[in-house]
């Protein structure tokens, strides 16, 4: 049975490596080529207007 202890050692060595390592891909991730587009097509989306006007249905 794992106990906190335990848990806490893992947690403090191994977990913080994990997430350095998300936290670099996820940056990796943002800045490939290409990214661009998709970052301000994704940017856009609160801006548009999907609704159908008054009258067509």
């Amino acid at each position: 049975m794992i106990d906190y202890d335990s848990f806490r050692h893992f947690a403090d060595s191994w977990g913080l490596l994990y997430m350095l390592a998300v936290f670099v891909l996820v940056i990796l991730f943002m800045f490939r080529p290409g990214a661009k587009r998709h970052a301000e097509t994704a940017a856009q989306i609160p801006l548009k207007d999907d609704r159908k006007p008054a009258g067509e249905e």
